[in-house]
């Protein structure tokens, strides 16, 4: 079974992560999926990115320890909700490999493969007080951490048009090179939030997940 972990978080709630080895008809047969379910992952180009699509909600279900799984719906802004359920989620997936958190409150989680491209984009998320915390030795894997966390922040503030530069803070951190925290604040017009952020190295992945403070 490819559950690599299952953990609970510091407060309330759990996250967890799934290794892909099963094939689709696995995902399928197991998740028995709405009419408006199989029309979302039957538009889905690329096995790849379908198998990480029907992981995710597999993952979900497990980590509902529900016997009937509920069904993953969208909100007008397209954040995720499980039906019957007042704990928020977020998921994630690379690489055939997916992530998901769920807790009573805001959170949002990120997992990417570590890439040497994303050096190029590093300008369009980074700030100046960010950037100058960078270490020669670690900046590829802390700018992996970063990017997380924004995405982690984009995704637990769930309302879309948030610029990662302008609106989403992370205060500077030294990294470390297992595992890590963070404070991370998103703050456009009235509204100002602020979160805590954990992160860890798993092989060649980093895995970044935000909790509402």
């Amino acid at each position: 079974m490819p559950l690599l972990t299952h953990q609970p978080l510091p407060h309330q709630g759990e996250y967890a992560i799934w290794n892909i080895e099963e094939s689709e008809d696995f995902f399928r047969t197991q998740l028995q999926l709405s009419n408006t379910e199989l029309e979302q992952v039957n538009r889905i180009k690329g096995e790849g990115r379908r198998l990480e699509w029907l992981a995710s909600r597999y993952l979900i279900h497990l980590m509902s320890g529900r016997e009937k799984r509920g069904v993953l719906r969208k909100d007008e802004f397209g954040k995720p909700r499980l039906e019957n359920s007042a704990f928020y989620i977020s998921i994630s997936h690379s690489n055939k490999m997916a992530a998901a958190i769920a807790a009573p409150f805001s959170v949002g989680i990120d997992l990417q493969k570590i890439v040497g491209k994303i050096e190029r984009i590093a300008h369009k998320y980074m700030r100046p007080s960010e950037m100058e915390s960078l270490e020669k030795s670690t900046r590829l894997e802390h700018l992996h951490v970063y990017w997380g966390a924004k995405e982690a922040l984009y995704k637990a503030y769930g309302r879309k048009k948030l610029d990662f530069r302008e609106h989403i803070l992370i205060e500077p951190f030294a990294y470390n090179l297992e595992n890590g925290r963070a404070k991370g604040v998103v703050h456009k017009g009235d509204f100002i939030q602020t979160f805590e952020l954990y992160y860890e190295l798993l092989d060649d992945f980093v895995l970044v997940y935000a909790l509402e403070k």
